[in-house]
């Protein structure tokens, strides 16, 4: 979870930012009841509670345990509790029993927060600089799980039989024809990719480096509800050829039929949100897709999946403060295209491109070098950020990756084509 570069900060702007990040979260779980975030519906997902707490544990260990001196912990069984993955803080609870920990209550995690927000903005102006870069690495961090909580809770309601609706939002009138997709060319040569030392970065956004890309064509938009469901009607998903051989025997072995949280009834496709079972909009992006799933409609499509490099050269003039991003607590979800070309917000998009280190890449030492290096293995990069994503938290290299059959996030599909 290293940044390469941190430019230290005024001690008051990062505690407001400090506690903006935090606040949000808190209001992120508002509407869940104590048994809500205990539940975990599968090994991919955490408990709300764990998110609050390792959010929580993260800057307990690294900034008030590590730079205050005198600071003893909370409770000496948190640790193994809440830390995640970082095998040099020792032994931890596993992964996939996480929502066994039905104790401490929500309560009591929500007073650990408390403790440790009171604790860390009262050290805060008297931290040396390591520690402020910690601090807002931990802000980062935090967003990350933001995400990763909204998804999550997503995931358990869809589990509920009753589906509930965690954010009621009024009914929405679908938006019956999306504009129609254009294509951005880009002419072959070298370009340059990858963060360029101006403002935070995690470590496995550099170094900045150049590669060469062929002529091509990226969609200014990405696909639709809609276009996925003359996918799913044109045999899409009972058809091996446009499958790879993984992902065709992925969707035999899980019988896939459709988008995650799709479900037919009285002859039309719904989906399940954090508003609960709607109609889809066909006009809006659609979500929720394995790179499997996207690499098959590609295919279907007579195009293919943009590499990272591609995408990033799309993308580099374009606000990543725009689109459809998080900024308060409330139904989130993917929205029609109603404007020119747009790379931020809405779904990640699934790339091409391995999740691999970039030339020259190292990862930091330490604990928190821990976080990207190590799964650099297996997995595919996505772009761009999405409804659940914090706004402020994405940039043009921004890498995210998942592995291919995931899908509980919100993950989209941009086409592109050779020239």
């Amino acid at each position: 979870m290293a940044t390469r570069t941190a430019p230290r900060t005024d001690a008051s702007a990062l505690s407001a930012r400090f506690q903006a990040v935090r606040d949000l979260t808190v209001a992120l779980v508002a509407p869940l009841s104590d048994a809500d975030a205990t539940a975990q519906s599968m090994d991919d997902a955490s408990p709300a509670k764990w998110h609050l707490a390792h959010t929580s544990w993260f800057l307990e260990t690294f900034i008030l345990r590590d730079f205050v001196s005198g600071y003893r912990l909370y409770d000496e069984r948190f640790p193994f509790l809440f830390n995640s993955y970082y095998e040099a803080e020792g032994q931890r609870h596993a992964r996939n029993r996480r929502g066994m920990v039905t104790r401490p209550a929500l309560d009591e995690v929500l007073a650990y927060r408390a403790h440790v927000d009171a604790e860390v903005l009262a050290a805060l102006p008297d931290l040396p600089e390591a520690a402020q870069e910690l601090i807002a690495l931990g802000c980062h961090h935090e967003e990350q799980h933001q995400e990763l909580l909204v998804t999550d809770i997503l995931h358990l309601m869809a589990q509920n039989p009753v589906e509930p609706a965690v954010w009621p939002a009024a009914r929405k009138v679908p938006v019956e024809m999306p504009r129609p997709a254009g294509w951005i060319e880009h002419a072959a040569g070298i370009v340059e990719i990858g963060h360029d030392g101006d403002g935070f970065a995690f470590d496995c956004e550099g170094p900045r480096h150049q590669t060469l890309l062929g002529a091509h064509a990226i969609a200014d938009r990405t696909v639709t509800n809609g276009e996925w469901a003359a996918f799913i009607a044109d045999g899409g998903y009972t058809e091996p050829r446009h499958w790879l051989s993984d992902g065709w025997a992925w969707v035999k072995r899980e019988r896939i039929v459709a988008p995650l949280y799709w479900e037919q009834r009285d002859g039309a496709w719904t989906r399940f949100g954090l508003d609960g079972r709607r109609a889809i909009d066909p006009a809006a992006p659609v979500t929720h897709v394995s790179f499997f799933e996207a690499d098959a409609y590609a295919s279907w499509a007579g195009a293919r999946l943009p590499t990272e490099a591609e995408w990033e050269a799309a993308a580099a003039g374009h606000d990543p403060l725009g689109g459809n991003q998080l900024d308060t607590a409330g139904a989130v979800e993917p929205r029609p295209s109603t404007g020119g070309p747009a790379f931020f917000g809405d779904v990640w998009e699934w790339t091409g491109s391995a999740y691999r280190p970039y030339p020259g890449f190292r990862a930091v030492e330490g604990a928190v070098g821990e976080y990207n290096g190590k799964f650099m293995s297996g997995q595919c990069v996505l772009r761009g950020g999405s409804c659940a994503t914090p706004r402020g938290h994405a940039r043009a290299s921004y890498r995210n990756f998942f592995y291919p059959h995931q899908r509980w996030q919100f993950t989209g599909v941009r086409l592109a084509k050779d020239l």
